[in-house]
């Protein structure tokens, strides 16, 4: 992990960011609810799209906390939770695993950790710094 002064405050942010995921995959999709009008029925295409964006923004979450050459980490642990969630997704009797979304998960860490590397990555210390500027320049502590 980068020397991050707020490292705690980094980490319970991105177990709940995982837990939120994870809570919204299980629940219902609103387009598959028994007797629902077909009317959503074009967020179902939307769906690959969704973990992309979502697997991109979670690998430049965990990228701008640890340096680079611990990215492959962030892929492994990434990779695991995506599997996690379609094993979870299989076993629920309102959901389905699909490969797919699964293979769509992969292609967002890539996305998001050559994103990374491009020079997003490493974005909380930055971020830190500019915070406690803002907060000794406005006396707050």
């Amino acid at each position: 992990m980068l020397p991050l002064r707020y490292a705690r405050r980094w980490r319970v942010a991105g177990v709940t960011l995982l837990a939120l995921v994870l809570a919204v995959t299980v629940m219902p999709a609103v387009w598959m609810w028994p007797g629902q009008v077909r009317l959503v029925s074009w967020l179902e295409n939307l769906d690959k799209w969704a973990h992309v964006i979502t697997f991109s923004l979670l690998a430049l979450w965990f990228a701008g906390q640890y340096r680079p050459r611990s990215y492959w980490r962030i892929a492994v642990g990434l990779l695991a939770f995506g599997a996690m969630i379609e094993v979870t997704q299989g076993a629920l009797g309102y959901r389905a695993a699909e490969w797919l979304d699964f293979g769509a998960d992969a292609v967002g860490i890539i996305i998001g950790l050559v994103i990374a590397l491009a020079g997003a990555g490493g974005w909380c210390q930055p971020f830190e710094d500019w915070y406690i500027r803002r907060r000794s320049g406005a006396g707050i502590d």
